[in-house]
């Protein structure tokens, strides 16, 4: 069977494979729960909601899988296989534990370290005693398996990574400054190769591979290749995005992002290579592979704390962070970066004077607003009886008592009662 072929139809099996579509299932439920509080949270913020906590969750799954696909043909094409003794499943498992320690440790850049130092010692161990390993992965396929699974992770935050984002708020230097929180995961069916022995290879479909591939060639694979079956093997893994941003809007925050963490997975597939020339080059992949994950956060929160406030009202007028899709406020024009100067002519003092403008005059006002190029023109809000207006400001100054949120990425839930407490009162 074609190696494209024996791919797609690898992972439609995951797809509708009721065992596998359980674990689907429970991804989906889980996602659901997930984008159900970030949609009450905005609504509690904005209003109103930007998107349905099913709207949010389709598209996860939807993109994921299409995600999925184009990971496995590439990991097909390229040629990246384990044994079936190789110990790959206990990646996901090593993931889940690293995750109870602390979320952010999830990624598949610190599990397949600790995963690949643990392989190398027990085989160092087993061979000095002339016994065969019960856990040798191969490094190589490993890390070059991350590598392109964070080259499709940086992809799918610059074109998905800014939906369900949250508007927050901080203080810098006296000022209180408005931003986004992010948290976005995509659960991603994938199928890799895992080459069995003839005798364990009963009922399994071979695949007829051309004599070009594998484009990766590895000599030790290749020598297990000749004595073993090739067959795919489908599972679901999930690719997650969290991060706050003060200084971009949701759309920039995402591409720089995804950017970065696609970087990040070209150079390791490319130092994962190095595995080929021993132990040596296995010990800089598995070394490199955290530490770079790491630059890379280091990186991107430098930049994040030396950047420039893009949210913060000043005596010129109130900074619009968000904007409700459909409200008065979105069909007038005014969008998330603009600063709103005049209203009815009058100079803007705090974002209550807004407000208070806003109840006088039911029908309609016009606001005098600078744009994010810094262009100033009106703009003729109308709305009908006391109909939101669908617009999140920036106050200028901080509130007499601490009444401002800071965002916390690890108390997610607390956010949400603490808001949940506000209203009722």
């Amino acid at each position: 069977m074609n190696v494209a072929i024996y791919t797609l139809r690898s992972v439609a099996y995951a797809i509708i494979d009721p065992s596998l579509v359980i674990v689907l299932i429970i991804l989906g439920i889980i996602f659901y729960n997930q984008n159900r509080k970030t949609t009450v949270m905005q609504k509690m913020i904005i209003g109103e909601r930007l998107h349905s906590p099913l709207e949010l969750t389709l598209s996860q799954l939807v993109i994921g899988i299409l995600a999925g696909t184009m990971g496995s043909l590439i990991f097909s094409y390229l040629g990246i296989m384990f044994p079936e003794n190789s110990g790959i499943e206990f990646l996901f498992l090593v993931s889940i534990l690293l995750m109870l320690f602390k979320p952010r440790f999830f990624c598949f850049a610190y599990s397949g370290s600790i995963l690949a130092a643990i392989s190398l010692i027990v085989s160092y161990v087993y061979k000095s005693q002339g016994m065969a390993a019960p856990l040798n992965i191969d490094i190589v396929s490993l890390f070059t398996l991350i590598g392109i699974l964070h080259i499709i992770e940086g992809i799918l935050v610059m074109i998905d990574g800014d939906k369900g984002a949250i508007p927050i708020f901080t203080t810098r230097g006296n000022k209180i400054i408005g931003g986004f929180a992010f948290k976005r995961y995509w659960a991603l069916p994938v199928a890799i190769f895992i080459m069995y022995a003839d005798s364990l290879s009963a009922g399994l479909i071979s695949v007829n591979t051309p004599d070009w591939w594998p484009i990766l060639k590895n000599t030790n694979t290749m020598d297990l290749i000749k004595n073993a079956v090739l067959a795919m093997i489908p599972f679901y893994g999930v690719l997650g995005y969290s991060s706050i941003t003060f200084t971009k809007n949701k759309s920039m925050k995402a591409l720089y992002s995804g950017i970065g963490i696609l970087i990040f997975g070209v150079l390791l597939t490319a130092v994962a290579q190095l595995g080929r020339i021993g132990i040596i080059g296995e010990a800089i992949v598995i070394v490199f592979s955290p530490l770079a994950h790491e630059l890379m956060l280091y990186i991107q929160k430098n930049f994040e704390e030396k950047g420039n406030p893009k949210f913060i009202s000043d005596d010129e007028g109130i900074m619009v962070l968000e904007v409700a899709p459909q409200s008065p406020a979105y069909k007038a024009g005014i969008k998330s970066g603009d600063k709103l100067v005049e209203i009815n002519g009058m100079e803007i003092f705090s974002e209550a004077s807004v407000y208070e403008v806003l109840k006088e005059n039911l029908n309609q006002v016009i606001f005098k607003i600078k744009d994010y190029k810094g262009n100033f023109k009106e703009l003729s809000l109308s709305r009908k009886g006391s109909e939101r207006i669908g617009l999140v400001l920036v106050p200028r100054n901080l509130p007499k008592e601490n009444q401002v949120v800071k965002f916390d990425n690890n108390k997610f839930q607390d956010m949400i009662e603490k808001f949940k407490n506000e209203k009722k009162e």
